[in-house]
């Protein structure tokens, strides 16, 4: 198509993305329950865009581009955070003309969301097995778990800039989340209690909290939304429900970000 031709629509590719909603039933806000999840799963690709180049940054030690895609990323997590004030609009009679439409799909499902968690460090195998039916997306998984995560590269610059990170941490099954180390807490200090000499790797650290800190209340508000709506039902997929959504907010990606506000 010649450039003269291209128009916001199919620039955008607007008719494959707006006749992409297909509700099962005649329930009005079955539109909204769709529409709120696929504009998630954008900006999930975006989020997963961002950090996969800001972690090759990472990698060469270039930190000044990272920073932006990092802060990115934040902002987007932001969108994500507000898609839950939307959906929460729905009523439990509301929900309940949709939930029996959606068969055994669920959120737990999204490969994409699943990705993040992987990137950002928080790591579980079995978490797999749901995607080996679509061979593709299990191989990605599958291969983001056999490199380091985001995290783990940012320890692997803190060793390269001369902080003293044995190399036995970097030894450990990259297929595990990250366990807190002293040694790495130890590290961060340094780089805390003297953020003008180290303010790059400072700006860095905060960065990831911030990350950190988005996940969390896009965590906390599924919690909360799926609490209103549904109360205490087990998932479509099959999960516990809110007892599992409370068990996630438990885990973290960076424990030794948050742990060296306590040492300094």
């Amino acid at each position: 198509m010649a450039k003269r031709d291209v128009t916001y629509s199919s620039y955008l590719d607007l008719d494959r993305i707006l006749s992409a909603q297909h509700p099962a039933s005649d329930a009005h806000d079955e539109f909204l329950f769709i529409i709120v999840h696929q504009a998630s799963e954008l900006w999930l690709k975006l989020c997963l865009h961002e950090l996969e180049a800001a972690r090759e940054l990472i990698v060469a030690d270039t930190l000044g581009p990272a920073f932006k895609m990092l802060a990115r990323v934040a902002q987007a997590q932001r969108q994500l955070i507000s898609s839950w004030d939307v959906l929460s609009t729905m009523t439990p009679h509301d929900y309940s003309l949709v939930r029996p439409h959606l068969g055994n799909s669920s959120g737990f499902q999204s490969a994409q969301y699943r990705l993040m968690e992987f990137i950002l460090g928080g790591r579980n195998p079995d978490m797999v097995t749901m995607h080996e039916a679509t061979p593709e997306v299990a191989a990605k998984l599958k291969a983001e778990l056999a490199r380091p995560s985001l995290y783990g590269e940012v320890l692997r610059l803190l060793q390269r800039r001369a902080f003293d990170l044995p190399d036995e941490i970097f030894d450990r099954d990259l297929k595990a989340p990250h366990e807190p180390l002293g040694v790495v807490t130890e590290a961060w200090a340094r780089v805390y209690r003297e953020p003008q000499k180290y303010w790059d790797l400072y700006e860095l650290a905060e960065k990831l909290v911030d990350l950190e800190y988005h996940f969390q209340r896009w965590r906390f508000g599924h919690l909360k939304t799926v609490e209103r709506v549904i109360g205490f039902k087990r998932g479509t997929g099959g999960t516990a429900g809110v007892p599992y959504l409370e068990s996630v907010l438990k885990l973290g990606f960076f424990p030794e970000l948050l742990a060296v506000r306590t040492e300094i």
